[in-house]
């Protein structure tokens, strides 16, 4: 009996001691873990985010907080977001999203690291920190375990920083960041000469089916026919080609000022832009459309015309189109579920190619009555454009 007595004593008391075992929390070798050496879940800290080399930065479209122009980021909030990781030494890596909810969610699964855009600073789970608006309570945010993140953050930001981001971005956006001396629209009326560049116009339009002087029409609103401009987001010659656009038509940096080399560009990726607009069937509104994505962008121009479709317009007219480009600088449409990419400065495509229209019509105006080469084509059209069947001295390959 008293055997037994002791073996139950014995089985209780090896219970209680693995129970309390299990509860306490042990290292990966057995040993107990003291409370101290315990750390805490911080997701990713900065000195992690510093060790990956990028920050991860949630936002949606609009002027204030993110846009692409010309193939940047802008926007103030990103411009911000990218001084702080230049500050701490990372890449920003921007994702794009629709509603502050889907931004909160991922930002609370650890998908990224800061959520650059005005949030409410009561919102839970999250630390308000950096740049914020005091009047409407609303800041930056980042996850609630990431408070080395915010304090980072918070010692860093200054409101000196929002007004010099806000100078930039005026500087970009007006005529002084494009650097080039401005040269007359036409050179010698009488002749007919638009440029000394005339040839070169006249040599490679037709590849693109497009009258020369089109061509010249758009490179004097590029570059005003100077062929050492160039613009703050990178943008060379006369053409204004970008070097990432170079790179893809395998025109070498050191060329991209030269002007054949930067027209011919330029024609191969206006040929290329045209492919994409096939179902514009009309040649002469397809060129409208080729134009407003040299400027802005085929997917913005693409979002336009979806636009334009969901309102009961014609999808394949420009001036139809062109509304709606105006119209991607609201929220009412840059926010339309039917809309892909956002935000887009609409005056300023909407604009450039009205501006190259009129220029167009004028050089023609004025040329027409002395003959040029591509009055004497076979098969050309009164707008520049030939039939397959047109011979052509030119082959290349995209």
């Amino acid at each position: 009996m008293q055997i037994r007595f002791l073996f139950a004593v014995f089985c209780v008391f090896l219970l209680v001691s693995c129970a309390e075992k299990k509860a306490q929390e042990l290292t990966p070798w057995g040993e107990p873990l003291e409370k101290d050496s315990i750390e805490t879940n911080d997701n990713f800290t900065l000195s992690d985010i510093q060790a990956s080399g990028e920050i991860i930065m949630l936002t949606m479209s609009g002027p204030d907080t993110y846009f692409d122009y010309h193939g940047q980021g802008m926007g103030t909030q990103f411009l911000l977001c990218e001084r702080f990781a230049q500050y701490i030494g990372v890449s920003l890596r921007v994702e794009m999203c629709k509603s502050q909810q889907e931004m909160l969610k991922k930002l609370r699964n650890g998908d990224a690291d800061i959520i650059a855009c005005q949030m409410p600073k009561n919102e839970k789970g999250v630390i308000a920190c950096g740049y914020g608006v005091d009047s409407l309570k609303t800041s930056w945010v980042v996850n609630a375990n990431s408070r080395q993140l915010a304090d980072s953050l918070n010692s860093w930001y200054k409101p000196a920083l929002l007004a010099s981001i806000r100078h930039e971005e005026q500087m970009r956006f007006t005529m002084q960041s494009v650097h080039r001396h401005t040269y007359a629209p036409m050179l010698n009326a009488k002749t007919g000469t638009i440029s000394k560049y005339d040839y070169l116009f006249m040599r490679y339009a037709p590849m693109a089916r497009w009258d020369w002087r089109l061509l010249a029409a758009q490179c004097y609103q590029e570059s005003c026919f100077d062929p050492k401009a160039y613009s703050w987001a990178g943008a060379r010659g006369l053409m204004q080609i970008m070097p990432a656009t170079a790179a893809q038509l395998g025109l070498p940096e050191e060329k991209i000022y030269e002007p054949e080399e930067n027209i011919y560009a330029a024609v191969r990726y206006i040929i290329k832009l045209n492919t994409k607009f096939q179902d514009v069937r009309d040649p002469r509104e397809r060129q409208l459309f080729v134009l407003g994505s040299y400027n802005g962008g085929f997917f913005h121009i693409r979002d336009a015309m979806a636009l334009a479709k969901k309102h009961g317009r014609n999808q394949y007219r420009w001036d139809d189109v062109a509304e709606f480009v105006l119209k991607l600088s609201s929220p009412q449409y840059y926010n339309d579920p039917v809309v892909k990419y956002g935000y887009m400065r609409g005056s300023e495509t909407a604009g450039y190619v009205s501006r190259i229209r009129d220029r167009w019509a004028q050089y023609r105006g004025v040329a027409r009555g002395s003959k040029t080469p591509m009055d004497f084509m076979p098969g050309v059209t009164p707008g520049g454009d030939i039939p397959h069947a047109a011979k052509r001295k030119h082959r290349f390959k995209l």
